[in-house]
């Protein structure tokens, strides 16, 4: 039995977070050798996970039910309990799930992206940086926040519409060919002093229609912005109603041009 290779509490190797199955197969299917795995979220059982493991000529997926108990949670897989997701890992690398160990974390794509903005960032855990710099992503948290590591070495939390994955043909075109330095962008207008201001809509928009509080947009809509969050869902009026809309749908009129009202 081949020996196993990873440091199960270091979960950055080997959680891959709400990836699917299908892409979990895709990754262990590219691996040839038995005993690679990864743990994802469950995309059916809502605060589960799943270890997915090569076993010879297949990828088997096992659930990792999460247990409440008085003093936090257990993790159980079969008829085994753990305290925690390394101490399972750990367990397994010298016990067999069906035909294998435990033996590597699948190896995680390095995904690197372009800021498209400045970012100053609010909170400590903010990662600031400037436009067009370059950064890696270390953990997708979420929707609109994801976890990044610049060239320094330093991470923290950035805001997923400040950046774009980082193509290096693309990038490496002259400023007028550019197609990021060209398109047109609220943060790269002037700013209003004060709130609301109006703006016109530039690329339209019709929301999940099971959004309630998505605005629709039309091109030449005009919008009263009533407040400009940094994860980039901005806030503000449109025929009345009141909602959220991608900052990058609209650009802001300027004061003195009244043509545009």
């Amino acid at each position: 039995m081949a020996m196993a290779d990873f440091d199960q509490t270091d979960r950055s190797r080997w959680y891959f977070g709400n990836i699917g199955r299908e892409a979990a197969n895709q990754i262990l299917n590219e691996r040839v050798d038995s005993g690679t795995f990864l743990v994802r979220d469950s995309s059916t059982m809502i605060g589960e996970f799943v270890l997915c493991v090569r076993e010879d000529q297949k990828v088997s997926h096992y659930i990792i039910n999460k247990l409440p108990t008085d003093s936090g949670s257990r993790f159980r897989i079969g008829d085994q309990d753990f305290p925690d997701i390394p101490s399972l890992l750990n367990f397994y690398k010298t016990h067999y799930l069906d035909t294998t160990s435990l033996i590597r974390p699948a190896e995680k794509e390095e995904i690197q992206v372009i800021a498209r903005y400045d970012f100053d960032g609010r909170d400590p855990d903010d990662l600031p940086f400037r436009k067009d710099e370059i950064l890696t992503i270390v953990k997708k948290d979420e929707e609109s926040w994801w976890t990044a590591r610049n060239s320094k070495g330093a991470e923290g939390s950035i805001p997923v519409p400040y950046i774009e994955v980082y193509v290096e043909e693309q990038h490496a075109l002259p400023p007028s060919q550019d197609p990021i330095i060209n398109s047109p962008s609220s943060l790269s207008q002037p700013r209003p002093k004060t709130l609301p201001a109006y703006a016109k809509v530039i690329t339209p928009r019709i929301p999940n229609a099971y959004d309630k509080t998505a605005l629709k947009l039309e091109v030449g809509d005009i919008i009263s912005v009533t407040a400009t969050p940094v994860n980039g869902q901005w806030e503000g009026e449109l025929r009345g109603k009141k909602g959220h809309f991608p900052f990058t749908h609209v650009k802001f009129i300027e004061q003195n041009d009244n043509n545009q009202l």
